[in-house]
């Protein structure tokens, strides 16, 4: 509560469960699921594709870290651009990055159902579904604290995932299995590679790392936001990044035939049953739900705080969006809504969910990479030579990277993220009277 009385978000985390909060978002065992079909576009070189998306995400990375310093609230992405670009702009941005945050928790629900009918086919997969999203949305509405310690607890148990699995891995290689060594440059280095394909792969390998953008809407329930987001913010990047390296090495060591995976999407699971038998295939596939769970608790937050900063100021209804539980301080009919969006599994095609979020996700980080140009270097004439290259060089370098990977996007993904983004302007011209009244604007609460 405030002094007047009002229900407020509760600043109640410290820097370490920021950080298990964005790599739960981020859920780094997807490393795995999505190995087979990567891998084969790399030419096997996954790991050194990994590096370069770490690259290519330090850039926006940064350009989060220093617009969250100047702008701790909620809002994040959205906050960002409109005081730093334009009311409208940061309407449109916020409108886009919701698909990202509000379909992950879906995603999640469906990837769950589709492994658990196909583990258990007597019981129907929408009872998985159902029971996930549940779930998920009651952890969520008991506070950012229950969540908080609920990720924690899942997070651990991913990272026990990669560190058995390496254990079975180094094994199996010193037993003579796979490439029968434990140090090679093969996973980093192929000269067949066609680089057009492995350049392809990158876009999708940068959405693995999609969780340090998700903590900045946790800035006004962050303690002393300016300092310990950035630093959240860089620690999720590296972690996720080390992560990915790590295992993706490992998988191609010990299975360096990527061509002759029966099913590239399950190769992990064969990778798995190789180095390990029934016990480490049992561990990894419980281990996979779990990070559903973590995932889609994460990603639920993130796209309730952006609601109910839009809610707050009144770009969307207020009285629903806007609101606040006084018993949890959490905003409850912003998760309810996203709960109801996810039952969306139940019936909507995977394919067309991922396209929106991979729309979403690259255009947020283009306009966040140029608010950093237009707060700092423009409006805050930071131009010596050490703030041209923090506040010009670098997020214009990452703007750069973030609107190519964009605009090589699938033509589905276009298609449909472009209606999504028609559907945010026609809102915008009816909110705005034709351009004719500003939008509102987010008032911004020092921390």
């Amino acid at each position: 509560m405030n002094m007047t009385g009002t229900p407020q978000l509760k600043r109640s985390l410290s820097l370490k469960y920021v950080v298990f909060f964005g790599l739960a978002f981020m859920a780094p065992t997807t490393m795995f699921s999505t190995y087979g079909v990567a891998v084969h576009s790399t030419n096997g070189m996954i790991p050194t594709a990994y590096i370069v998306a770490l690259i290519v995400m330090l850039f926006t990375a940064y350009s989060y870290a220093q617009m969250v310093k100047a702008l701790p609230n909620a809002g994040a992405a959205y906050t960002f651009t409109q005081k730093s670009l334009s009311p409208h702009i940061g309407f449109l941005v916020g409108w886009t990055i919701l698909l990202d945050y509000v379909l992950s928790p879906m995603i999640s629900a469906l990837l769950l159902g589709i492994a658990m009918g196909a583990y258990f086919p007597s019981i129907p997969m929408y009872i998985w579904i159902i029971g996930f999203i549940v779930t998920v949305t009651t952890v969520n509405i008991l506070g950012i604290s229950v969540a908080a310690k609920f990720n924690t607890g899942l997070l651990f148990f991913q990272f026990g995932t990669l560190a058995l699995f390496v254990a079975f891995s180094v094994q199996g290689l010193l037993n003579g299995k796979g490439a029968g060594t434990l140090f090679s440059s093969l996973p980093f280095v192929d000269s067949h590679v066609n680089m057009s394909d492995f350049i392809t792969v990158i876009p999708i390998l940068c959405f693995s790392f999609l969780g340090f953008d998700a903590v900045t809407t946790l800035s006004e329930e962050t303690k002393n936001p300016r300092k310990a987001l950035p630093r959240a913010i860089y620690l999720i990047t590296i972690i996720g990044g080390v992560y990915y390296v790590i295992g993706s090495y490992f998988l191609q060591l010990v299975w360096p035939d990527y061509q002759s995976f029966q099913d590239p999407e399950a190769a992990y699971m064969e990778i798995a049953f190789h180095i390990g038998g029934n016990f480490l295939t049992s561990y990894v596939l419980a281990e996979g739900l779990m990070s559903s769970f973590s995932s889609a608790v994460a990603s639920g937050t993130s796209a309730s705080r952006i609601l109910y900063a839009m809610g707050r100021e009144r770009v969307l209804p207020s009285k629903v969006f806007g609101y606040l539980s006084p018993a949890y301080q959490t905003p409850v009919f912003n998760l309810l809504l996203i709960g109801c969006i996810a039952l969306c599994a139940l019936f909507l095609d995977l394919t067309m969910a991922v396209s929106l979020i991979s729309f979403g996700a690259f255009f947020a980080f283009t306009f966040v990479n140029l608010s950093v140009i237009s707060h700092y270097f423009i409006r805050e004439k930071q131009r010596s030579w050490v703030g041209t290259i923090r506040y010009l060089l670098i997020p214009f370098i990452g703007a750069c990277l973030t609107g190519l990977f964009w605009l090589k996007l699938d033509i589905h993904s276009l298609i449909l993220g472009s209606v999504w983004l028609a559907v945010g302007f026609i809102y915008l011209l009816n909110l705005t009277k034709m351009f004719r009244q500003p939008p509102p604007e987010l008032a911004i609460e020092e921390a």
